[in-house]
């Protein structure tokens, strides 16, 4: 008799592990949908701020299309690891953008770029908050899917590693200021 109560005790700790698993994955897609949702906003605030600064830097040509090419491969990106680093050329492409409206003191009062500029600026707060989240998420996913005992559930039901959103490593340098 002793032995069925060992072994309800087991199935008890497979089904409890696989579920707090199962959690935490979903935690991990939540983070990601949670940067993807705020992506989106980014994606559609951008061509309205193009057409805004256009009007004023028409011949300034190449950064556009740098700025679209950049906007269309972090739309495409399938992957984590695609996503963060075509979301991070695009945020190069956007200091461009910015430098070149710096060059036109019109533009930098115009009230329809101030606004879209001030609307950027608190979504890019909110991506860097959500993939915060995500890298929390997948941490505390990660490792339970890599200590003893769940390392054994998690093999035996497929459970597998997800990757951290990264940053480049130009984006880790120290900031450069100058008076």
């Amino acid at each position: 008799m002793w032995w069925i109560a060992i072994i309800v005790i087991i199935v008890l700790f497979v089904i409890l592990t696989y579920n707090s698993l199962v959690t935490k994955r979903n935690q991990v897609k939540n983070g990601w949908y949670q940067i993807d949702v705020q992506l989106k906003r980014r994606y559609d605030l951008i061509p309205n701020l193009v057409e805004t600064v256009k009007g004023y830097a028409a011949h300034e040509k190449e950064i556009f299309e740098k700025v679209a090419e950049a906007r269309s491969a972090a739309l495409g990106a399938k992957s984590v690891s695609d996503a963060a680093k075509a979301n991070n050329q695009l945020t190069e492409t956007l200091k461009t953008l910015f430098a070149v409206a710096e060059a036109y003191p019109e533009l930098k009062a115009n009230e329809n770029f101030l606004r879209l500029q001030e609307e950027l600026a608190a979504t890019e707060n909110k991506i860097a908050f959500a993939r915060q989240f995500y890298n929390d998420v997948t941490m505390v996913y990660n490792i339970a899917i890599q200590r003893f005992p769940s390392n054994i559930i998690a093999g035996i039901f497929g459970f597998k590693a997800e990757d951290f959103y990264q940053i480049p490593e130009t984006e880790k340098e120290p900031v450069k200021v100058s008076f």
